[in-house]
């Protein structure tokens, strides 16, 4: 039982202390604009370490919440001059082609990409 413990004890502890060298990425919607029925802009905010480039899944939705448009943005490494904190948050936008009108558009997720991208 105590052998037990200990091996869930050292596997939490590996996992803390992986997730935190990886470093946390997290998104937020700020808005999209719906062109026309062919396209739709999204504008989000991605933070992460400003020395990690990230992707990010975004998509258009219909009125019924049907992906009509789905995209993989690159957020490349580098600090933003003037930003607040030193370059992690980034501003982007997304121009994401749609097969019929978009009633909204959102990030799905973001990642950092393992070395084969």
């Amino acid at each position: 039982m105590t052998a037990v413990a200990l091996a869930a004890g050292v596997g939490f502890m590996a996992w803390i202390a992986s997730s935190n060298a990886t470093g946390a990425v997290t998104f937020k919607d700020i808005s999209y604009s719906t062109t026309d029925a062919t396209q739709t802009e999204i504008d989000f905010e991605v933070t992460r370490d400003s020395g990690t480039a990230v992707k990010c899944a975004v998509k258009a939705l219909d009125s019924k919440y049907a992906i009509v448009g789905w995209k993989v943005v690159d957020v490349p490494v580098g600090a933003v001059e003037g930003a607040n904190d030193s370059g992690r948050t980034v501003a982007q936008r997304a121009v994401v082609r749609t097969e019929s009108l978009a009633a909204t558009g959102v990030v799905d997720n973001c990642w950092v990409p393992d070395a084969t991208g």
